[in-house]
């Protein structure tokens, strides 16, 4: 009977838990004006990446630097003032002692005025150059140059988004959460952000947090990765799918998560013998992962067994082996760029009913997706 056949081989398997994210930046923040005026200096570009107090705009700081120099030279008429009044304190002290005295408050008061109407004016100057609040990216310009802006416009000139290092929030159904909280306690985890088809993988970050409460509605829980994003692959409300690698099994037994067949007495595969023929082996599956089933007893690494075809077979059966069978995966390796499933799990049986001598296996179940070339 001709069928395809992997090789049990032992090596580290990594387990992976699976969830659905989106790109969130680290800062995000809208750039108004706080003075009115007119818009006279714009000094970006549409896209361009911006440091910490870069000059990205200018407002019209003529009329603040007129009240600037009003403020200024009420300030100087004042302390003359001040100046003359504290003299006649001095020479009539013995006359008009209150009366002298109270004026000299009133001028010193004064003096305190403008040296804040002062600082008002310079701050309005100020805030009439607006600067880059942060290291980010500029989006599309908002407001042309000549427009009016105003403090309480609700639009702002511009956004600035932080995206190095950027956020991916993800969830994960709330029984994985105990086990993730005990592994980030004992060290940083892993994070891997994959496209939307789930194929190609565009960062590797680390898991930041896990969010305080549990969504009743959907019984998952959030969880914040960081990632570096020096290359910017991922932009702010991106979609990706995540794979948080939570532990990994060093040297575990493995085979095609397709050999494992199921039956009244458990998981068993069909070991192909030197000489041709097919044994019947229990085996324990400990979990699956990437459509490769790790053996915790029943296998050897270097035990052959059967993956295509084993609907036609019962113990005893001579066979002719093919490795790989009509396409098959033939290292019994699985691709981490494959899905994988958010808990481990026993292993799918293969189709088909037993045949006669053969221990019946329960109704089959469909196999998870394989890697390219993989049954």
């Amino acid at each position: 009977m001709p069928v395809g056949v992997a090789t049990a081989q032992r090596r580290d398997v990594p387990v992976y838990l699976k969830g659905l994210g989106n790109v969130t930046a680290s800062n995000t923040v809208s750039v108004k004006s706080r003075v009115d005026g007119q818009l006279a200096q714009i000094n970006f570009k549409e896209g361009q990446n911006v440091n910490k107090g870069d000059l990205l705009a200018v407002i019209d700081p003529r009329p603040y630097q007129v009240a600037l120099d009003q403020a200024q030279g009420n300030l100087s008429r004042d302390q003359a003032q001040l100046k003359d009044a504290q003299l006649n304190y001095q020479r009539f002290k013995s006359l008009q002692v209150d009366t002298q005295k109270a004026s000299v408050d009133q001028l010193e008061g004064a003096v305190r005025a403008d040296l804040a109407q002062i600082d008002s004016a310079k701050l309005n100057l100020v805030y009439s150059h607006i600067t880059s609040p942060l290291n980010g990216r500029i989006g599309l310009r908002l407001v042309d140059v000549g427009n009016m802006v105003h403090a309480a416009d609700t639009n702002p000139l511009l956004v600035i988004t932080q995206l190095q290092p950027i956020a991916v929030i993800f969830t994960l159904p709330e029984e994985n959460l105990p086990t993730v909280a005990r592994h980030l306690h004992q060290g940083p985890l892993a994070v891997e952000a994959y496209d939307s088809n789930d194929q190609n993988k565009l960062a590797t970050g680390t898991l930041l947090t896990i969010d305080n409460q549990i969504d009743q509605t959907t019984g998952t829980g959030r969880l914040k990765a960081m990632f570096n994003n020096q290359d910017n692959v991922l932009w702010p409300n991106q979609f990706v799918n995540v794979r948080l690698l939570l532990e990994t099994h060093k040297d575990s037994t493995v085979v095609p998560s397709v050999t494992i067949q199921n039956g009244p007495q458990g998981s068993y595969v069909f070991v192909v013998k030197p000489d041709k023929t097919v044994e019947v082996r229990p085996v324990t599956v400990s979990f699956t992962q990437n459509n490769v089933a790790s053996i915790a007893s029943g296998l050897n690494p270097g035990d052959i067994v059967v993956m295509d075809g084993q609907d036609k077979l019962q113990g005893g059966s001579k066979v002719d082996p093919h490795a790989g069978g009509a396409g098959g995966n033939r290292s019994g390796q699985g691709s981490p760029n494959q899905s994988s499933s958010n808990q481990s799990s026993p292993a799918p049986s293969s189709s088909g009913q037993a045949s006669p001598g053969q221990p019946p296996s329960g109704q089959a179940s469909p196999a998870p997706s394989s890697p390219a070339g993989a049954r």
